[in-house]
């Protein structure tokens, strides 16, 4: 739960706090926080280990990663508090604030607060080359395909969409980790990866195995695009090692989110120390680069919390009223 700083041990954590915050009111912030991503082996765990350590390290707050379930698992956490922050995409937080989440049917999860852009979510399959897979239509009825752990995006959105485009399969969840392992194995034929490119797990797949990255047709993007809350994307090439041109996917945006209780100024502070150094960003994850205050206009479902609509409302950004919490 998130806890306040209270007392004699509020002045002797000020006394420790780097220069460039000692001037802050830091009246009801938390001793300590942690950020919700996903399993090890994706882009959320990774990113959001990262952006953790920074805060961290310049607010003078203990931070830390927690392995999560991905997005959906995380509105969860930081609407009850559990963790201060987290990592979402916009299809599982709409289906949360408006009750439907899975994990908690009839909960509406309004204690969650947008902090700032991260990146596109690209899906895309990914298959060993010595199982001749080189596209979806070729994924053959039956085939095992392995979407993320349970709840996840991919988990969510991945299975409907081999089921619009009518792939026959049998669905597997795990930790992208242990997907790799079984693909490896040949325990399963397919994964179908959600998460920011380039993929720790594909990298990783790659230094042992021949493997096709298995894009869409333009035909199949136009019918995603048309079914779900998703955009065309292109996979750069270059992105995986066996990718020496782009790649067609379709991609759903990321947000960091807060727990819309967190106080306004250390809010601001975290959000000011992500978005005033990308260059820090970028080290921790090439797909920071659309980490930047540019993409603020990619949230319409979930409210901004005040302290982090403050920021980009200082920086230019025209945040409508109703869409920051009171």
């Amino acid at each position: 739960m998130i806890k306040s700083i209270l007392g004699t041990s509020a002045i002797a954590l000020v006394a420790a706090l780097p220069a460039l915050a000692q001037d802050v009111d830091r009246t009801g912030w938390p001793t300590s926080f942690t950020v919700g991503t996903a399993s090890q082996g994706g882009t959320f765990f990774v990113y959001g280990s990262g952006y953790a350590n920074l805060i961290s390290e310049e607010l003078g707050v203990t931070g830390g990663a927690e392995v999560t379930g991905g997005p959906m698992q995380n509105m969860a956490l930081v609407h009850t508090g559990e963790a201060a922050m987290g990592m979402t995409t916009m299809g599982p937080a709409q289906v949360s604030i408006a009750g439907q989440s899975p994990l908690a049917p009839g909960l509406e999860m309004t204690n969650v607060c947008a902090h700032f852009p991260m990146y596109e979510t690209p899906f895309h399959a990914v298959a060993l080359a010595s199982s001749g897979i080189t596209s979806l239509s070729e994924i053959p009825a039956g085939a095992r395909i392995g979407f993320g752990p349970a709840g996840s995006t991919g988990d969510t959105y991945f299975p409907e969409m081999m089921t619009a485009l009518n792939i026959e399969f049998e669905r597997r969840n795990g930790g992208w980790n242990d997907l790799g392992g079984q693909l490896q194995d040949g325990l399963i034929d397919v994964i179908g990866f959600a998460a920011g490119v380039p993929i720790p797990q594909v990298a990783e797949l790659e230094a042992s195995n021949d493997v096709n990255i298995i894009e869409f047709t333009a035909e199949e993007q136009a019918l995603m695009t048309a079914l779900f809350p998703v955009a065309n994307f292109d996979i750069p090439a270059g992105a995986y090692a066996s990718l020496d041109a782009p790649a067609r996917a379709v991609s759903m945006w990321n947000f960091a989110i807060v727990n819309c209780d967190l106080p306004e100024s250390f809010v601001y502070e975290a959000t000011r120390v992500i978005m005033e150094d990308n260059a820090r960003m970028m080290q921790i994850h090439s797909s920071a680069a659309t980490t930047v205050f540019e993409n603020w206009d990619k949230n319409s479902v979930i409210p901004w919390h005040p302290g982090a609509a403050r920021w980009f409302i200082e920086n230019g950004a025209d945040i409508p009223a109703d869409m920051i919490k009171s």
